[in-house]
């Protein structure tokens, strides 16, 4: 079994405070999210974007106007993937993530693990439904559990 790679690009101007971890946290939360999804041989791109580049990406992929949490982009069609081959790439928005932290009373990274997992899981071909619900909310679960925390994530973020 080939172990997951995670590219982790932040393209955005502003960072602190807005975003609750740094790149190599992000990453290791990405990785476990795999682990947790049974993903663990995937692949991924995640670019860390400001509303105004989701905004560009939501309207000239999807036809609609303004900016969206997060955007999957699957890298091939769906059961053509194999061990260790890219499962795509995800464009995550760090000023939609803040907002929403602020407007459903979440914690940082525990919104950001749920936003992240749906986003793997449309990559692997899920659509919205109960099935992705539930693996969703599994891997969000997976991260209120203290030792399921990769090492070094600030706690209380």
């Amino acid at each position: 079994m080939q172990q997951s790679s995670i590219q982790v690009v932040r393209q955005c101007a502003r960072w602190e405070p807005v975003f609750p971890l740094s790149v190599r946290e992000v990453r290791a939360v990405m990785l476990r999210i795999l682990e947790v999804l049974g993903y663990e041989d995937g692949t991924l791109t995640l670019k860390l974007v400001d509303d105004v580049e989701v905004a560009h990406l939501n309207s000239e992929f999807l036809g609609c106007t303004g900016p969206t949490n997060v955007l999957s982009f699957p890298a091939v069609d769906e059961g053509e993937a194999g061990e260790g081959e890219s499962l795509g790439e995800i464009a995550l928005s760090v000023d939609t993530l803040a907002r929403e932290v602020e407007l459903y009373d979440q914690e940082p990274v525990e919104h950001m693990v749920r936003l992240l997992a749906h986003a793997v899981l449309h990559l692997a071909g899920f659509d919205h439904g109960e099935v992705m619900d539930s693996l969703t909310e599994s891997a969000v679960d997976a991260f209120r559990k203290g030792t399921d925390k990769p090492e070094g994530m600030h706690a209380g973020s």
